[in-house]
This record gives C-alpha cells, structure tokens and sequence, in this order.
C-alpha cells in the first residue's frame, strides 16, 4: 500500500555513510518529500544557507563539521525540526543532543517505518508552530500595525504606503520578533527563490522600509542590522 504524505516538505539528510544516506533518502522520497542529500557537515551547513528546509535528519559523526557543532550553528538561525540519527546512543549524548537543539533522537540501526513516522510528527509539530501566529489577522510592534487581511501597514495609526516586498519582509520579521534573519532567509522567504548572494536587493527594500517607517515615527528603531549575519527587530 502507498504511503501518502500529509503535507509537501522539503527535507535535507546529512549522513556521510552513502549507503545509509542512499536509504534515507530512498525512503523519504517514496514517502512524498522532496530529499536533498549532504555528506558532510560543511556541505550540509552550505545547502541550509542557500535553500529553504522544513526539517533535518542527520548524522552525528560528520566529516568537516560534527553534528553537534551544526545544530549550534543552525539553531542560531533557523527554528525547523532536527531529527538526528545516529549510532552515539549514551543517554548522555543523547539529552546533550536535545539540549543544544534537536527535536528527535534516533538509533541505528534505525527501523525503517519508525523514521518516516517520527519524521511525520515533527512536521505536523512544526505546522502548527509556524502556522499559528499566522492566523493572526493583526500583528503588532512598538507603533507599527500590519493588517493582513488588507495587507496596510500603520505606524501610531497613519497608514504608511509599502510595496508588497517591504509589507512580506515586515511580516516576516514580526512573526518571529526575536529571530536574526540572513539575507538569504529573507529573500527566500520574500521572493520564494533560492537567494544568489544579491545582499543589494535586500539591504534596498531594508533601507526603504526604514525611510517609511521614520518620517511618521522617529522615536523608535524598528530594523536592526546584525553585523555578519543580516536583520532583526530592533529590541
């Protein structure tokens, strides 16, 4: 009988074993997700910058970059679930695992049937997570008001005037207040293509939503720059 997904993700597997990788992969696949495949931590890290992923699972025992190091550094970053899968089974790796930012801990060897089943319920976790807040109709930030059922924008209740880009970049940021987003998130996020390294186009929209959002209220910071990494709300 045909396994059928609930809902289209993008999945990234990180495991430097070809034939274990090849699995997963294999398995992911037939169960209905799109499947990018890393073998190592650096290119796994690479792939996360460059495209939008709706979960993880991946090894612990990377080359070029451990596991361990990678959750640290994607955690800083990004809030979609990681199942790590891996044959570091001490109860101590595992509960330092989910203290620095797993969402699921699997053994190998790893049963089949098992791996797609906690794959599903970290994904439906993660809907109702990201797609919560969106169901508000208004979000709120110091003075500023986004209405998304008439995508207007106001600032102490002056309606400010945005392009589409500058309203979806501000929802994007005020749906997660205190995340740090790189250029390429934003873009992804904004554009819905994968981001070619044009920091240009994003510090333009940045830089125009700043302009509109000072001449009706000069008193608050709203972006903030992020040296090195990219833009969050102002605290």
């Amino acid at each position: 009988m045909e396994r059928k997904k609930e809902v289209k993700a993008n999945i990234l597997v990180i495991e430097d074993d070809e034939a274990i990788n090849h699995l997963l992969c294999e398995l992911l696949t037939e169960a209905g997700y799109e499947v990018k495949a890393a073998y190592s931590g650096t290119e796994g890290k690479l792939h996360l910058e460059m495209a939008v992923f709706d979960l993880v699972v991946m090894d612990l025992m990377l080359p070029g970059m451990t596991g361990e190091e990678l959750i640290k550094e994607v955690r800083k970053l990004k809030v979609m679930p990681i199942i790590v899968v891996s044959a570091k089974v001490g109860i101590d790796t595992r509960i330092e695992v989910l203290k620095s930012g797993a969402d699921d801990f699997i053994a190998k060897p790893f049963n089949n049937e098992e791996v797609i089943a906690r794959v599903e319920a970290q994904l439906r976790r993660y809907q109702v997570f990201s797609h919560s807040e969106e169901k508000k109709s208004i979000l709120e930030y110091k003075n500023l008001q986004l209405d998304l059922d008439t995508f207007k924008a106001y600032v102490k209740g002056n309606e400010i005037e945005l392009t589409a880009r500058e309203f979806k970049i501000l929802k994007t940021l005020m749906l997660q207040p205190k995340k740090v987003f790189t250029r390429a998130n934003l873009f992804e996020s904004v554009w819905e293509e994968v981001y070619m390294g044009d920091d240009n186009t994003i510090n333009v929209h940045i830089s125009n939503i700043r302009s509109k959002l000072s001449k009706v209220d000069q008193s608050q910071d709203y972006i903030e720059t992020v040296w090195g990494i990219g833009f969050k709300l102002s605290e």
